[in-house]
């Protein structure tokens, strides 16, 4: 049986782009360039470290955004990184840098030098949609002084 080639589901990742947009806005109100959010995710006696969301730039029609999280365990293993971009004019949110990689693809032959999987992109937007749902769910914001 001749193996199909994985097709890009543009639909599926413009979705989860456009959800992504809203729980960022969400998150980050009104925040300008420079200023960050911690957000401390905790649960029943349990520390889950803390999502911290940076603006690196604003502008008019765009955004950047540096989420990240730190964890009790940050000198054993650093936490996930990415750069997001917020596109304003068409509502949605893209991950265009994770862990100081960029320039995702929209598919991958598979398999690759690098190991991508075919959807690539999409499983990153996805996490990063999983990432936020749960700072939404569960986090509580920390009082943080601004950045210099």
């Amino acid at each position: 049986m001749a193996k199909m080639a994985y097709v890009t589901d543009l639909k599926t990742l413009q979705a989860e782009c456009s959800a992504n947009y809203l729980r960022l806005v969400r998150l980050i109100g009104d925040l300008e360039s420079g200023q960050r959010l911690d957000i401390a995710l905790r649960g029943d006696d349990q520390d889950f470290g803390d999502l911290h969301l940076t603006i690196l730039q604003h502008a008019p029609y765009t955004t950047m955004v540096e989420v990240a999280q730190s964890s009790p365990m940050d000198t054993l293993w650093k936490g996930p990184r990415m750069r997001v971009h917020l596109y304003h004019d068409v509502r949605m949110a893209e991950v265009t840098d994770f862990q100081r990689e960029r320039h995702f693809k929209g598919r991958y032959r598979y398999p690759n030098a690098r190991m991508h999987q075919p959807d690539e992109k999409l499983q990153l937007n996805r996490f990063l949609g999983e990432w936020l749902a749960h700072g939404l769910a569960h986090g509580h914001t920390v009082d943080v002084p601004e950045l210099p």
